[in-house]
């Protein structure tokens, strides 16, 4: 049994614990996560039996890749008798309850496959999908750990090309060719409605402080109001911090790190910020243990923020301060589980978190770190392997 296999069994197991008859995975990163290909149909787990991959295109690539049973998607019309002949509770008179992802399905398509299934009831199967995802895998953990290792490579082969005056996209476009000179794939890609990223965020100064709709500290102006975060025209200028948050996709699977560069040295009131957030980052990581509740970890961040006297600043500015330490992590970029208020998950071994303490100073710029961590019985292992500190152009 390979492990896309072990994950449909633990899916199946779940369901019969809750009645379900079948799990209908909709979402191309969960029908990879469940059955190693990524065309464009239908996973169709039964809570017993073999599962059925639906697909319209490609068929081909389908058969190659697939742990799973595969048969051409057809028509809708004959979707309800099909999944009907794999449940092994199936009939006439027991209707269908079926599972899928309603966080993520458009709505449209929801109805057609209400319409093509009439009878069956509904559940939100989304968050045992993304709570069966915290826990990485050997294999997943090796991907994100050769990301690091391609994230450290591409950000020491760009440090000796920046200089002042260069515009934050031309940093971003070196930054971009040196990963996927090394393999990145090029996405990011994020669970969240109307959440997009490319590479990260890598601007400089005032710039990386202007607000904008990403759920992040830091937004960059970007190059025009059609994609309005990250880097934009804004030219490097000496003594101004520049956020290097970044990531990478190696096999699927994302490594996300920031560091904060400056040409010269910082002002001593952004370099005292930075301070406090290794600090956060330090005490954060000393409290990484199995059974340590994630939300515990963003309220002890708190009181540490407060102490200083950076509050104001903390995770950004006013009204656009983001609630949260520090994310999941995975073959997305906003996993579970979160460091934020209300997440009361228990730290567990194969979970894997990025921590991000960050500053924001409007007409400043934003100062901070961030690591992505591997929870482990015994503690965590740092994934991440840049160095850290201010690192001076």
């Amino acid at each position: 049994m390979n492990v896309f296999q072990q994950r449909q069994q633990w899916l199946q197991g779940e369901m019969i614990q809750r009645g379900w008859s079948g799990f209908l995975v909709a979402n191309n990163v969960d029908i990879y996560y469940y059955c190693g290909s990524m065309q464009t149909g239908y996973l169709f787990i039964p809570a017993e039996g073999e599962a059925l991959y639906l697909v319209r295109r490609s068929l081909v690539r389908a058969e190659e890749e697939a742990s799973a049973a595969v048969e051409a998607l057809g028509s809708l019309k004959t979707l309800g008798e099909r999944l009907l002949a794999r449940c092994a509770d199936g009939s006439a008179a027991a209707p269908l309850r079926i599972a899928t992802e309603l966080d993520v399905l458009p709505v449209q398509l929801f109805f057609r496959l209400q319409a093509a299934l009439p009878g069956a009831v509904w559940e939100d199967g989304s968050l045992l999908v993304r709570e069966q995802r915290m826990i990485k895998s050997p294999n997943e953990v090796a991907a994100i750990r050769k990301a690091a290792r391609v994230v450290d490579a591409a950000l020491e082969a760009v440090i000796p090309h920046i200089r002042e005056g260069m515009a934050e996209f031309e940093l971003m476009a070196l930054i971009e060719h040196q990963l996927r000179l090394r393999g990145h794939q090029g996405l990011m890609r994020m669970r969240a409605y109307n959440s997009e990223l490319i590479t990260g965020m890598v601007a400089a100064g005032a710039a990386a402080a202007v607000p904008t709709y990403f759920d992040g500290p830091a937004g960059g102006t970007g190059l025009h109001p059609s994609s309005p975060q990250s880097s934009g025209r804004a030219l490097i200028g000496r003594g101004e911090p520049i956020l290097v948050d970044i990531g990478c996709s190696i096999d699927g699977y994302l490594i996300d790190q920031t560091r904060t560069l400056v040409i010269d040295d910082l002002d001593p009131e952004l370099q005292r910020a930075y301070d406090v957030a290794e600090q956060v980052l330090r005490a954060t990581e000393s409290r990484l243990q199995p059974g340590v509740i994630a939300e515990h970890l963003y309220l002890l961040a708190l009181d540490q923020v407060h102490e200083a006297g950076l509050s104001a600043h903390f995770m950004g500015y006013g009204a656009d301060q983001v609630k949260f330490l520090g994310h999941g992590i995975g073959l997305e970029i906003d996993e579970l589980p979160v460091l934020a208020k209300g997440f009361k998950y228990p730290l567990a071994p194969g979970m894997v978190i990025a921590i991000e303490p960050k500053f924001t100073f409007p007409g400043r710029g934003v100062v901070g770190i961030e690591d992505t961590y591997l929870i482990t019985e015994s503690g965590y292992e740092k994934l991440t392997i840049s160095r850290d500190k201010v690192i001076h152009i």
